[in-house]
């Protein structure tokens, strides 16, 4: 037997702060919570150095950090943790339980929160992961303010590329703008509001081909799609946004996806499949912030709370 019981109110796929949330929220009220992570609590968190606008860390706080304060604080009120990789969910039998086939076995529940989160889509360019931290970013909000005054490159055509450095744009000097094709994706209006900026530049038909810099970023180097020159672009900093992916294809069909992959849910976290919730990356593309992925485990923690209250029969560790 891989795990330390057979049944649990809630089991929690996800160690990144919704699904940690979640677990603080579940046993908390003295729900039966059990984490399902792979090793490394905080997700994608966990992989920010330093995170400059998280509630109560007037100072900042590494992400890692972050990631182990809440890992315990779910532990302090009882939850548990197993390291397991889920393979699939199956609905509720005719008790009303919940299977989680994982690669430790199978594993009951009454609830299950889906909280696995989504990765940026890498660039692949030279220097990327060298350089990560270093510079190289994918999220604006989270570390534009390192970048107060400087030159930094924004990579993308989409919504999210063209509405970050448009953000980017109120703290730093300049932004390009670095697009493979003539045309950006983005709406019109995300389009419009950056091109009134005086300090964004489009660098449209430039493909990135390296970011350059030793210890940190220190230019991006672009080559022109028509006529295969290369250039230099000199900045601090190099924001990514080619992308992202969540981490749902265990769940592909069993629960209602995007068409990006992303988890449907209503306002409470429900999913298509009774009984199964998810919450933060997993579940929309948009607002990939710390704080709103803590509101959605705590929402889908309220949620389960409620319903298994409903049911005077529910089994409690």
């Amino acid at each position: 037997m891989a795990f330390k019981q057979e049944t649990y109110d809630v089991v929690i796929i996800g160690s990144g702060p919704a699904g940690l949330t979640c677990a603080l929220y579940c046993a908390r009220a003295g729900l039966g919570a059990v984490i399902l992570d792979r090793g490394m609590q905080g997700g994608q968190m966990a992989m920010t150095e330093w995170i400059d606008n998280y509630p109560g860390f007037h100072e900042g706080v590494e992400g890692s950090k972050l990631g182990e304060l809440m890992f315990e604080h779910a532990r302090r009120f009882g939850a548990e943790s197993t390291y397991a990789t889920v393979e699939r969910i199956v609905g509720k039998d005719s008790d009303g339980i919940l299977t989680v086939e994982t690669d430790m076995g199978p594993l009951k529940a009454k609830a299950v929160v889906v909280a696995t989160g989504a990765a940026p889509a890498e660039l692949g360019a030279p220097g990327e992961a060298e350089l990560r931290g270093r510079g190289v970013s994918y999220c604006a909000v989270c570390d534009g303010n390192f970048f107060k005054g400087q030159d930094v490159c924004v990579i993308g055509g989409g919504d999210a590329a063209v509405e970050e450095a448009a953000y980017l744009a109120k703290l730093c000097r300049k932004v390009y703008i670095v697009h493979r094709r003539d045309k950006l994706r983005a709406a019109k209006a995300a389009q419009d509001a950056a091109a009134s900026k005086d300090n964004i530049e489009f660098a449209l038909n430039s493909i990135p081909t390296a970011i350059l810099g030793d210890t940190e970023v220190k230019a991006l180097r672009v080559k022109d799609a028509v006529a295969g020159e290369e250039r230099d672009l000199p900045c601090s900093g190099v924001f990514i946004y080619v992308g992202i992916k969540p981490a749902t294809d265990f769940a592909r069909g069993a629960l209602d996806l995007d068409e990006n992959g992303f988890i449907v849910t209503d306002n409470e976290m429900r999913t298509s499949m009774d009984g199964v919730y998810a919450a933060g990356d997993a579940r929309r593309p948009r607002n990939r912030q710390v704080v709103t992925a803590c509101a959605d485990g705590a929402t889908a923690a309220l949620t389960i709370e409620r319903i298994l209250n409903e049911q005077p029969d529910r089994w409690r560790k």
